[in-house]
C-alpha cells in the first residue's frame, strides 16, 4: 500500500464514519428519542466551548514558524478569484438568456400564440446563492479535521489562520453584503465595519486563537497536556457528527446544473489557480497543501442560514451543500497528488 493510499484511508474512514453516524442519528433518533433541536444545542456547545478548546490544544502542538500570516491573505485572495470566476459565469448565463429572447423576438415563426415565456434561470435570488455558496467554505467544522488528517497537527495553524482570519470573516462580511444586495431582509442593515466587529466579537474561536497563541508557551503537567489534546480530537469527531446530522435535515435537491458549476469553481478551479500561484511566492509543501485543502471545502451551512434570512435561492443552497460533501471525497487525491509534501 502506497503512502498516499494509506493517508487517504486514514482520513476517509473517520471522515465518512463519523459523518454517517451523525446522519443516522439525525434520521432515526432525533424527533423520536432525542429532541428536535438537539443539533442546535450540539452546534452551540461546539461553538462556545468545543472549538475554542480544540484551537488552544492544537496551537500548543503546531509550528508557527514561517510566513503563517500568508494564510488569511490567501483566503481572501481565493474568495476574490472564485468571485471573479462566478460573476463571469453568471454574466455569460444572463447574456445567453437575453440573446435567446432577442432571437425569439426576431423569428417570425415564433410570433403569435405559440410564444412561451422563458423563465430566467438566473434570478437575483439565484445569483446571490450562487455567489454565496462559491465564496463561503466549511473551513471550520470540516476543513480543520481534513487538514489534521492529511497534513498533521504541526501545520494546523495554517488551517486555523485561514479559517478564523479569512473565510470566517468573509462569510459574515462579504457574504452578508452579497446577500443584502441580491436578496431582501427585514433585518437592520449594518456597515462593513460593524459586521467585522460583530463577526470577531461574537466568535469565541477568534478569542481562543489569540489566547492560544500566548498560552502555548505556558508549561502544563503531562497529564493535563494529554487530556487537553485528546479533548481536542474528540471535538473534531463531534463536529463531523454534527455535519452528518445537518445533512440529514436537508430536504430536496434541485438545480443540479447550476450547483455543479458553482462547486466546480469553488472546489476545483479556484484552489487550482491560487494553489499554483502560491509557488511563485515561495509557499510550498505542507503549508500550501493545508491552504489548498481549505480552499477546496464545500459550502458551509452558514450559506443556507444566510440564504433563508435574505430570501435567496434555498434550493440551490441546499443542493450545493449536499453535492459538495460528496465531491469532496473525490478531490482529496487530486490535491495530495498535485500539492502533497
Amino acid at each position: 500500500m502506497t503512502p498516499l493510499v494509506e493517508n487517504l484511508l486514514k482520513l476517509y474512514l473517520p471522515l465518512i464514519g463519523w459523518t454517517l453516524l451523525g446522519w443516522g442519528i439525525g434520521k432515526f433518533l432525533i424527533s423520536t428519542l432525542l429532541p428536535k433541536n438537539s443539533s442546535s444545542y450540539l452546534g452551540k456547545g461546539l461553538f462556545l466551548f468545543g472549538v475554542p478548546i480544540s484551537i488552544v490544544a492544537f496551537l500548543r502542538k503546531t509550528d508557527l514558524s514561517g510566513g503563517i500570516w500568508i494564510a488569511p491573505l490567501t483566503a481572501w485572495i481565493a474568495v476574490g478569484v472564485g468571485a471573479a470566476f462566478a460573476w463571469t459565469w453568471i454574466d455569460l448565463g444572463v447574456s445567453d438568456e437575453r440573446l435567446r429572447d432577442i432571437a425569439r423576438g426576431l423569428n417570425p415563426a415564433l410570433e403569435g400564440p405559440q410564444i412561451t415565456v422563458i423563465n430566467s434561470q438566473w434570478s437575483q435570488a439565484t445569483q446571490g446563492s450562487f455567489m454565496l455558496a462559491m465564496m463561503c467554505g466549511n473551513t471550520g467544522y470540516l476543513g480543520i479535521p481534513v487538514v489534521l488528517g492529511l497534513v498533521g497537527v504541526d501545520y494546523i495553524a495554517w488551517g486555523l489562520f485561514y479559517d478564523l482570519l479569512g473565510s470566517a470573516i468573509a462569510v459574515y462580511v462579504v457574504g452578508v453584503a452579497l446577500a443584502a444586495y441580491f436578496g431582501s431582509s427585514d433585518q437592520k442593515q449594518e456597515s462593513i465595519l460593524q459586521r467585522v466587529f460583530k463577526a470577531t466579537r461574537n466568535n469565541p474561536a477568534f478569542w481562543s486563537l489569540l489566547f492560544g497563541l500566548g498560552f502555548r508557551y505556558v508549561p502544563l503537567p503531562e497529564t493535563v497536556e494529554i487530556t487537553l489534546y485528546n479533548a481536542a480530537w474528540t471535538v473534531t469527531r463531534i463536529a463531523l457528527v454534527l455535519i452528518g446530522i445537518k445533512l440529514s435535515e436537508l430536504q430536496t435537491l434541485g438545480k443540479l446544473k447550476q450547483a455543479s458549476t458553482c462547486l466546480l469553481i469553488k472546489m476545483i478551479l479556484a484552489p487550482l489557480v491560487v494553489g499554483t500561484g502560491l509557488m511563485f511566492f515561495g509557499v510550498d509543501g505542507a503549508p500550501r497543501l493545508a491552504m489548498v485543502l481549505q480552499m477546496s471545502m464545500p459550502p458551509s451551512f452558514a450559506t443556507l442560514v444566510i440564504a433563508q434570512n435574505y430570501h435567496l435561492d434555498e434550493d440551490l443552497a441546499v443542493t450545493c451543500l449536499a453535492l459538495g460533501c460528496i465531491i469532496l471525497l473525490f478531490t482529496f487525491p487530486i490535491w495530495v497528488w498535485l500539492f502533497g509534501v
